[in-house]
C-alpha cells in the first residue's frame, strides 16, 4: 500500500499513543520519542525490543503486525533478487525504500547499504505509518456492519 494517501494529521492522531507505548518498551520519557527519532539509534532499541514494540502496538491499536512486514511492503513489487544482491540493497531497492520510508530523514540513506541495516532507519513515524497501514487493511478486510 502506497504512503502517498497517509496524511501528516493522520500520522498525528496515532503517534501520542505510539509513542507513548514506545516509550514504555524501551524504558525511556515519552518526551525523547520524536516522530523522526531513530528507533535504534536515537532511542536505543535493540532487535529483541521491536518484538516487543510491535506486540504492544497490536495491542493497543487491535492490528495484527506480520513479522518483516515493513521491508516487505518497502519492497513492494521488486522481487528479492530485485531488491539485494548478495545482502546489499540494489540501485532499484535503495530509490524504492528511500519512496517508501519517506518520513526518514534522507541523510540517514547511506549507499550500499545492507539489507540487516535498513531496520537502522525505522524512525517513530515509520511504526505510526505502519499502524495506520494495518488499520486500513483491516476496515478494508471487515464484515460490513
Amino acid at each position: 500500500m502506497s504512503n502517498t494517501n497517509i496524511t501528516k494529521e493522520e500520522i498525528m492522531g496515532v503517534f501520542p499513543k505510539v509513542a507513548a507505548t514506545m516509550a514504555d518498551a524501551l524504558g525511556c520519557d515519552v518526551e525523547e520519542v520524536k516522530l523522526d527519532a531513530s528507533l535504534i539509534d536515537d532511542l536505543g532499541a535493540e532487535s529483541i525490543d521491536f518484538l516487543d514494540i510491535v506486540f504492544r502496538l497490536e495491542r493497543a491499536f487491535k492490528v495484527k503486525i506480520p513479522r518483516g512486514k515493513i521491508v516487505e511492503e518497502a519492497r513492494g513489487d521488486l522481487s528479492e533478487a530485485e531488491f539485494d544482491q548478495g545482502g546489499v540493497v540494489s540501485a532499484a531497492g535503495f530509490e524504492r525504500l528511500k519512496s517508501f520510508l519517506n518520513e526518514v530523514p534522507a541523510e540517514r540513506f547511506k549507499s550500499p547499504m545492507k539489507v540487516a541495516e535498513i531496520p537502522r532507519l525505522f524512525t517513530v513515524g515509520t511504526f505510526c505509518k505502519m499502524v495506520l497501514r494495518q488499520q486500513r487493511a483491516a476496515a478494508a478486510t471487515a464484515p460490513p456492519a
